[in-house]
Formats: structure tokens, C-alpha cells, sequence
């Protein structure tokens, strides 16, 4: 059994035979994950069993990621800290209007779906795999609707960010010889999430980048003002991949950090109290001409208190890119958003397995990074 199948050996759809084939398609797809499904399989045989097999009434997203969660939670055990990483990423099918179930993306005429995965990294950036996936579509016609602001939390998409953490928070009970920290970009930035543990005991540790600096404190004062009369309290530099265009460059940053406690937002619904929580602001000190600098604004539940330990939190918050890797395999490496299956209720468990694909597509790259010396034998069978 090749490895990837070994990531779905416990999978129980109610059929050895489903079981079975789930084993073969995740292995097929696998090993071309550049094809398409037809260009995968073997001939119109095969892939006629993979299509009835995304069909299939007891295959859904959840039943498939199942047994490779089960597998990355065992990885989780052989490390001491772990980065929880959640993101979203839009799927656009707006060349394939005829999957029914889709709703619009960013503007009514893109069309398709969100997946808002966790991934499980090492600090030192090894993807151990999935920890859980929320997948959702927006109603047609709902983005020129006006929003109430005063619906409850449980009522906005944003509430994926919150459940996120409380799994993660539940999983962080039961490994308790490995420590996992949640993190997450500006869109966590949701008060409710950081009053779910403010005392990291037995709970996941959180690390959230924020987008504003004058939030109100418990003391009368805005963030902004107990960050500038705060000292540097360390200096760090690293390399900033290309993205969107821009060229990769070395960052050199001075960091910041304070003590303090948020003021509760009003909330129509529910009474939230205040919480302490430490701040880290990452401001670059000497951007190239013409490129805005790199400044980050973090929240977390952990205590800072040396330059060693300021460093080390914002080197956490960097495997964040890690994520983006792994949306960019999916779509420029596994062609997901080219998948052509007739219901939503077919994409998502075929989305399930090119994300198992993904993932160790992610693993063995940055395994080869980090032990260029290691055997091929040691990850891939002889053939």
C-alpha cells in the first residue's frame, strides 16, 4: 500500500468495496496529480468507477478527510509544538456554471465555493497534514444584500474562525505531551476567539494578526499609545518570498511588545469581559524605495518577556506562508478549480482527496528542503 493510500486505510463509507476504491483513487490520482481525473485513470473503466464513486450517496468531504485527521493527529504526538494554521481560499468555477450547489464569490458573476482548511505545521515548517476543513458557498443574490451588523456571531461566516480554534482547542486536551498554537491572519481578528482561552493552561496557545493599532484598552487608553511608549525589545531578519508580483527581499524588523488588557466590545446578544493579552507590533525599519513596509500587528494569550521570545513568536506567525504554498499546489499543481463534476455534492469529496494529495505534495517538498541527505527510498517505493 502506497502511502497515500495508507492515509485512508481506516476509512469506513459502509462498504469495503467503497473503502477499497477510495484507496485506489486517492493512489491514481496521486500519482498524476497534475491530470485531470480521465487523464489519471487507466482508460473509461477506471474512470467511470471514479466518477460512481464521487457519486455516491455515503462519500462526502468529511468521510473521506476522516482517517487522514486521525493520521495527522498521530503525527502531532511526535512533536512538542505544533502550528495550527487556518486560512480561506475561494475555488472559482465561473467557467463551469453548470455545478448546481455554488453560490457567488467576491462579485455575483464568480461563481464557486470556499475551503477554510487547518494545517498542521512544525516550526520548522514541516506540513504534518489536515486537522479540519469548512467548506461554504454564499446564496445567489446575497452580496447585494445589506448586512445587519447586530446579527450574532453564529449568523456571519466569520464564525468559521472561532470554531476553528475550538477544535483546535479540543484536540489540545487530548495531546497533552504536544503544545498547539492556532493561527491565523487578519480575518481571525475576532474578539469572541480571544476570550475562548486567556489563560494558555491545558488550551491551545493563539497567535492572530490584527489590522488596527487603536483599539480601546481596559485602562482608558488606545493600543497605539501603549505600543509607542514601549522600548524595542528585539531585532530580527529574514527572507520575504515573491508574491503578487513582488520580488523576494530580505525584511529587517524591530519588534515591540506590551502587556495589556482589551476593553470588550458591546455585543447585542451576549456580555463578553475584558482580556489580557500580549501585543507584538514587527515594524521594518529600512523598506526598499517605493515598496510600502512590512508591519504586522499581533495579538496572543502567551506571555512575552524576552527578545528570544518576541523572535520566536514571530517566526511562528511566518509559517503562515505555508498555508499559501498549499492553496497554490492545489490550484496550480493539482488543477482543482478544473474539476468537472455536475453537484457540489460530488466536488467536495474529490476536493477532499486532491487536499490529502496537496498536503503531501507540501510534506515531501519541504522534507527534501530540510534533509536533503535523506534516501528516496525513504519516502517512495523503489519503482
Amino acid at each position: 500500500m502506497s502511502v497515500l493510500a495508507a492515509e485512508l486505510q481506516d476509512i469506513s463509507l459502509g462498504d469495503q468495496r467503497l473503502n477499497r476504491r477510495a484507496q485506489w483513487l486517492i493512489e491514481t490520482l496521486g500519482a498524476k496529480p497534475t491530470q485531470s481525473i480521465p487523464g489519471a485513470c487507466n482508460g473509461w473503466y477506471e474512470t467511470r468507477a471514479a466518477y460512481r464513486f464521487f457519486d455516491h450517496s455515503a462519500v462526502t468531504a468529511e468521510q473521506v478527510l476522516a482517517p487522514h485527521v486521525a493520521c495527522t493527529e498521530e503525527r502531532l504526538r511526535e512533536h512538542s509544538r505544533v502550528l495550527c494554521i487556518q486560512d480561506t481560499s475561494e475555488l472559482d468555477f465561473s467557467t463551469k456554471k453548470g455545478i448546481a450547489g455554488l453560490g457567488p464569490l467576491n462579485y455575483e458573476s464568480r461563481y464557486g465555493m470556499y475551503i477554510h482548511p487547518t494545517l498542521a505545521v512544525t516550526p520548522e515548517r514541516l506540513a504534518l497534514g489536515l486537522l479540519d476543513l469548512h467548506l461554504f458557498t454564499r446564496e445567489p443574490g446575497s452580496l447585494s444584500q445589506d448586512k445587519d451588523r447586530h446579527r450574532p456571531l453564529e449568523e456571519k461566516e466569520s464564525v468559521r474562525w472561532v470554531d476553528g480554534y475550538a477544535r483546535v482547542n479540543e484536540l489540545a486536551e487530548e495531546l497533552t505531551d504536544t503544545r498547539l498554537t492556532y493561527i491565523a491572519d487578519r480575518e481571525g481578528d475576532i474578539y469572541d476567539l480571544f476570550v475562548e482561552a486567556p489563560i494558555p493552561e491545558n488550551c491551545a496557545d493563539w497567535l492572530v494578526r490584527v489590522p488596527h493599532r487603536d483599539r480601546c484598552l481596559a485602562d482608558g487608553r488606545k493600543l497605539n499609545e501603549a505600543l509607542d511608549a514601549a522600548p524595542v525589545l528585539a531585532t530580527t531578519t529574514f527572507e520575504r518570498p515573491a508574491t503578487n508580483g513582488a520580488k523576494a527581499r530580505e525584511v529587517e524588523q524591530e519588534i515591540k511588545v506590551v502587556r495589556v488588557t482589551l476593553k470588550a466590545p458591546s455585543r447585542p446578544d451576549r456580555t463578553l469581559p475584558d482580556t489580557t493579552v500580549t501585543a507584538l507590533l514587527a515594524t521594518e525599519t529600512n523598506p526598499p524605495a517605493g515598496e510600502e513596509p512590512l508591519n504586522w500587528l499581533l495579538l496572543t494569550n502567551m506571555a512575552v518577556e524576552t527578545a528570544e521570545q518576541a523572535i520566536e513568536k514571530l517566526s511562528w506567525y511566518l509559517c503562515r506562508w505555508q498555508v499559501e504554498i498549499y492553496f497554490r499546489i492545489l490550484k496550480s499543481g493539482c488543477h482543482i478549480e478544473a474539476l468537472q463534476l455536475e453537484t457540489r455534492e460530488r466536488l467536495e469529496p474529490a476536493l477532499a482527496i486532491y487536499m490529502i494529495i496537496a498536503w503531501r505534495v507540501l510534506y515531501l517538498t519541504m522534507l527534501g528542503r530540510e534533509c536533503p541527505e535523506m534516501p528516496c527510498d525513504a519516502v517512495f517505493a523503489e519503482e
